[in-house]
C-alpha cells in the first residue's frame, strides 16, 4: 500500500496521550476484576486465551518503549496512514512474543500497572517529534501514539467479547481516534469521491472511484456506528452480516464495501 498522498488528519497530542492512558486504565480496571477461570477463557483471536489477549494489550503499549531503546532513525520514512496496512506482516513474531509474555506475567494487574508506569515516564521524557522505527517505517512518537488507540480499542472489544458481562468501557477520545484513523485508511485504500462513509459522531470520509459528489444528498452512502465500523475494518465482523443485521445502512450502487474490508487483519 503506497503512502497516503492526501492531507493527513491532525490529532491533538495532549488528547491522544490522555486517550491512550485512559483506555489502558479502563482495561486494567476490567482485568483486575477477572476471577476464577476467566483468564483461561477462549477469545476470538485464534487459540489465544484471555490471558494472552491481556499480554498482547500490554505488548502493544510497550512497543513504544522498545522503539525508544533503538537508535533514532535519521529521517521520517512513513506517515500515519501507512500504519494500518503494515500490521499483518509481523503477525507470527507478535504471536510468539505474546505467548512468552503471558507465561512470564501471572499477575495481569501488576503487569498492566508496570506498562502504564513505564508509558507515563516515556512520554514525559521524550518529545512527540522523536522518531521511532516501526513496522510501517520511521514515525514520530506523536503519530505512533495515535496507532495505540486502535490497538487498545480493538482489543478492549475483543476482551469484552471473550468475558461475559465484563463490559470494559471505551474512552471517548480513544474510540474517536481509532474510528477516524480506520476511516481515513479506507479512503487511502479506495481513493475517490463517489461514496460517503459516515461513522457518527466521529468521522465522514469520501472514497471509491466514480462520479464525485458535489452537493445535495450523496448518491452512495454508508453509515454505521463506531464499534461496528471498527469491527468491520479489523475483520471482526463481515460486511454482509452487518448489513443483514441492520448494523450498517448502505444505499447506492457503489455503497457495497465488502470487497474493501477488512482494512487491517
Amino acid at each position: 500500500m503506497p503512502s497516503a498522498k492526501k492531507r493527513a488528519r491532525t490529532y491533538d497530542p495532549v488528547k491522544i496521550r490522555a486517550a491512550v492512558l485512559g483506555q489502558l486504565g479502563l482495561v486494567r480496571e476490567g482485568v483486575r476484576g477477572l476471577t476464577g477461570e476467566q483468564p483461561a477463557l477462549p477469545t476470538r483471536l485464534g487459540d489465544w486465551t484471555v490471558r494472552e489477549l491481556v499480554a498482547h494489550i500490554g505488548m502493544a503499549v510497550t512497543a513504544i518503549g522498545r522503539a525508544l531503546e533503538l537508535p533514532e532513525p535519521a529521517r521520517q520514512g512513513a506517515v500515519l496512514l501507512d500504519w494500518p496496512f503494515a500490521t499483518a506482516a509481523s503477525s507470527s513474531a507478535i504471536d510468539d512474543f505474546t505467548r512468552r509474555l503471558a507465561d512470564e506475567h501471572t499477575d495481569l494487574d501488576a503487569y498492566l500497572a508496570g506498562v502504564e508506569e513505564d508509558l507515563v515516564r516515556q512520554l514525559d521524557e521524550h518529545p512527540g517529534t522523536r522518531l521511532l522505527a516501526t513496522n510501517a517505517g520511521a514515525l514520530p512518537l506523536a503519530d505512533y501514539l495515535v496507532t495505540r488507540t486502535v490497538e487498545l480499542v480493538v482489543h478492549t472489544d475483543d476482551l469484552n467479547a471473550a468475558v461475559p458481562g465484563l463490559e470494559v468501557p471505551f474512552e471517548r477520545q480513544a474510540l474517536a481516534a481509532c474510528t477516524r484513523l480506520l476511516a481515513d485508511a479506507l479512503a487511502v485504500k479506495a481513493p475517490g469521491g463517489s461514496t460517503e462513509v459516515r461513522v457518527p459522531p466521529y468521522a465522514v470520509v469520501q472514497c471509491v472511484e466514480g462520479p464525485r459528489h458535489t452537493r445535495g444528498t450523496p448518491p452512495n452512502v454508508v453509515e454505521t456506528d463506531p464499534l461496528t465500523w471498527v469491527r468491520l475494518a479489523t475483520g471482526r465482523t463481515a460486511w454482509r452480516e452487518a448489513v443483514e443485521e441492520a448494523r450498517v445502512s448502505a444505499s447506492g450502487e457503489r455503497a457495497d464495501l465488502g470487497a474493501l474490508l477488512p482494512i487491517m487483519s
